[in-house]
């Protein structure tokens, strides 16, 4: 069985789950509430009006409740095949437990993209109402939008790794969701220190503040320099990814 066989039987197995209707509940959460609480002060005058209510609702988002809502995505990937010892018998068919990996967590990073189409979907129409309800005039800035939630989910991706590396090493599934949550909650701490370069829990909520820092900062320099994040996340999502793809099963053939 090749990789795309496999690719193609995990979606079927996760086809009939609830994790479709989970990747709706956080960005409506947050959006509603974010664009709900700034449109209040909106006048007919005001400018910015779409790079505000994108940061009031994308900061929560990024820093809990989108590594929430993939935690739970992880536990339900992997609990697919925990029921009924369904690991054991896929573990005895003549497939590669390394591409079975790289295969559950491809359908994981599709489902990132998801919740990332839903949030940009959602929060456009939320702004959309909230600027013509306030008489705001100001044109929907669709590039600035993509390119911050590209950076979301590319910043989300070495997270991600981490949250799989930690669902396929432990056993149990509540001491892989109580690590990771473990792991996410000190994230806006941690960002505000000089460590954050190397804890991809908080690369996203990071990036939302820099972008939070150019929008209010008067000078033109932006906050956030690729050199060195970029070889660092890329380092951590390969030793992560890697860890995972290596360990996956060894717990259940023990």
């Amino acid at each position: 069985m090749n990789f795309l066989d496999l690719l193609g039987t995990e979606f079927m197995k996760v086809k009939r789950s609830k994790i479709i209707p989970l990747i709706f509940v956080a960005p409506m959460l947050v959006v509603s509430s974010g664009v709900a609480a700034l449109s209040r002060y909106f006048t007919p005058e005001y400018t910015n009006a779409w790079p505000a209510m994108f940061i009031q609702s994308a900061l929560v988002y990024a820093y809990y409740l989108l590594p929430f809502s993939m935690i739970v995505v992880c536990v339900m990937i992997a609990g697919r095949e925990t029921q009924n010892n369904g690991i054991l018998k896929i573990l005895a068919l003549p497939v590669s437990r390394k591409a079975l990996s790289l295969a559950k967590f491809s359908v994981l990073v599709f489902y990132l993209l998801m919740e990332m189409v839903v949030f940009l979907a959602v929060f456009v129409v939320a702004g959309m109402i909230a600027t013509s309800t306030m008489g705001v005039t100001e044109t929907l800035p669709i590039l600035y939008l993509l390119k911050w939630c590209i950076g979301l989910f590319l910043t989300m991706l070495p997270c991600l790794a981490a949250m799989w590396a930690i669902t396929v090493l432990f056993e149990k599934p509540l001491l892989s969701v109580g690590f990771n949550l473990l792991l996410v909650i000190p994230g806006i701490l941690v960002a505000n220190t000089p460590l954050w370069i190397a804890y991809p829990y908080c690369y996203s909520g990071y990036l939302v503040s820099c972008s939070l820092h150019d929008f209010t900062a008067e000078a033109s320099d932006a906050a956030f320099s690729p050199i060195p994040f970029l070889p660092c996340a890329i380092a951590a999502f390969v030793v992560l990814l890697a860890l995972s793809v290596t360990q996956f099963g060894k717990k259940e053939i023990r």
